[in-house]
């Protein structure tokens, strides 16, 4: 297994072993926000996740869907955590994108333990809307390396 391998499989193994991922948002004055939410995705690099559009994440995409997230370990002793870093456009997902995406989050949120989620749970007038982060960019930490260097990753 070459280095390149070897990050994949790192940011992968952060990715299938996590259900939380963390959002950094900005608003239109560039004040940044961050926000932790349950996620499910496809492939790496498409990531779902359900939120009222009133929250403070929420209105920042809606503005500035330019986002930053990373997935970690947060019970990692320290000095050997490992997170994957990202870059992606993300938004609210439009009504024709929505009964695939929405099964794609019910399946895992079904999974571990909580309930079914359908389109009209995150319809008006309902509460919550359903959102999407299409990656841009992964990287990790190079653990042979200077503690805090982000390499890029290739996840696919």
């Amino acid at each position: 297994m070459n280095r390149s391998q070897d990050f994949r499989a790192i940011a992968r193994t952060i990715i299938d072993a996590n259900l939380y991922m963390t959002l950094g948002t900005a608003d239109t004055a560039g004040q940044p926000w961050v926000s932790p939410v349950y996620f499910a995705s496809t492939g790496y690099t498409v990531f779902y996740w359900v939120s009222s559009p009133d929250a403070r994440h929420s209105q920042n995409i809606a503005v500035r869907p330019q986002i930053s997230v990373v997935i970690f370990d947060s019970q990692a002793p320290i000095g050997t955590g490992q997170g994957v870093y990202m870059l992606a456009a993300a938004e609210e997902l439009p009504s024709d994108d929505l009964i695939e995406a929405i099964d794609i989050y019910s399946q895992r949120s079904q999974r571990d333990g909580a309930s079914k989620w359908k389109a009209e749970d995150v319809q008006a007038p309902a509460v919550y809307r359903l959102y999407r982060a299409t990656v841009l960019e992964h990287w990790t930490l190079d653990p042979t390396g200077h503690p805090d260097q982000r390499v890029p990753v290739s996840v696919s």
